[in-house]
């Protein structure tokens, strides 16, 4: 079966210039409590998604004729392909890339994600995009400013053997066992606090040296932070972050626009730490566990702990790191900052 040529209409999703401008994330919030109905933002962010999503796969990829020959001006699906391999009228298609997500069926979804071959962290990232087009007004919250509980410090500095932090959705280091602080103390150098990973990555030139492989890890630190705007675009933080990335960075913006999103909770970090040199350390990430009492649905799986395993090359910053990586500010171990996770709850 195919999708005839005639008729149809050809249009670049990824066309220079159709992408909106990162920078109307930041400038979401505004005051607190406004009525602004925000159904617009996630549909707006639905169509950018699927439309980047389809122009990845090819009618080869999806096992179709690909119709239209030289003629055909895009290299993805076209839309009336993507409600074929769905098994969806066009039309319907057509409106929900548009952003009109109105009481769409599992099994549509399941055949949306299947038609455009979704991984894990695409299909949640389309779920809670299509989740929040039902939501007509922003949250009416402040931003936390909470402190990592001194138990859960506590726990985190019994880890003797390896690095082991906790990250917030956006990339903040909110807490830090002694090993921790040692391996990254070039991102806590930053005098900001707390110290951000996805600031470190893109405004600070030494980061290219620090990460062995820093195109991946820009790709990866992009891809979570889409996934977490995925899930509440109007965090404050959050999108006081992106807005200055996007103010600042060339190389975020030009990540941002593509919506990639990852689910990132192991692998190994290639490291040139100033000290000890060159370290391979395989890591796990731990989501922050479910409470048994109601969460409010912003706390949902934000903050992560993360575990860097020690080999061999590591040992040296067990020695002395404070004297050998220098003083790094352990006041910052409780540093203001919303920790979303469940160490020791």
């Amino acid at each position: 079966m195919g999708v005839p040529d005639e008729g149809v209409t050809e249009r670049d999703p990824l066309a220079e210039g159709r992408a909106r401008r990162v920078e109307h994330m930041a400038g979401r919030n505004g005051p607190y409590g406004t009525d602004r109905d925000i159904r617009g933002d996630f549909r707006a962010e639905i169509r950018e998604f699927l439309a980047t999503r389809r122009a990845k796969v090819t009618p080869a990829q999806a096992g179709l004729p690909a119709y239209g020959g030289e003629r055909r001006r895009v290299t993805g699906l076209r839309r009336e392909e993507v409600a074929l391999l769905a098994g969806i009228s066009s039309e319907y298609y057509t409106r929900l890339e548009r952003g009109d997500a109105t009481g769409v069926s599992e099994s549509v979804i399941e055949g949306i994600a299947q038609a455009l071959q979704l991984d894990e962290a695409e299909r949640i990232h389309l779920l809670d995009l299509l989740r929040g087009a039902g939501t007509t007004r922003p949250p009416r919250r402040r931003p936390a400013q909470q402190r990592v509980r001194p138990a859960v410090q506590r726990v985190l500095d019994s880890m003797t053997g390896a690095p082991a932090f906790i990250l917030s959705g956006c990339g903040d280091i909110l807490a830090a066992n002694t090993l921790g602080r040692a391996l990254f103390s070039p991102v806590y150098a930053d005098p900001v606090r707390p110290p951000n990973n996805a600031r470190f990555v893109f405004l600070n030139p030494r980061a290219t040296e620090f990460f062995r492989e820093w195109d991946k890890v820009a790709n990866d630190t992009v891809a979570m932070l889409r996934a977490e705007a995925g899930r509440d675009l109007y965090d404050r933080r959050l999108t006081e972050l992106i807005g200055e990335l996007s103010t600042r960075s060339e190389d975020f913006r030009r990540r941002w626009a593509a919506h990639n999103v990852r689910i990132h909770t192991t692998g190994v970090k290639l490291l040139h730490h100033p000290v000890v040199g060159d370290l391979d350390l395989p890591f796990e990430t731990f989501p922050r566990g479910h409470r048994p009492q109601p969460v409010p649905p912003h706390l949902h799986r934000r903050a992560r702990v993360t575990l860097a395993g020690r080999p061999e090359s590591a040992g040296q910053l067990g020695r002395d790191p404070r004297r050998r990586v220098g003083r790094v500010d352990r006041d910052t171990r409780l540093t203001a900052g919303t920790p979303r996770t469940a160490l020791g709850t």
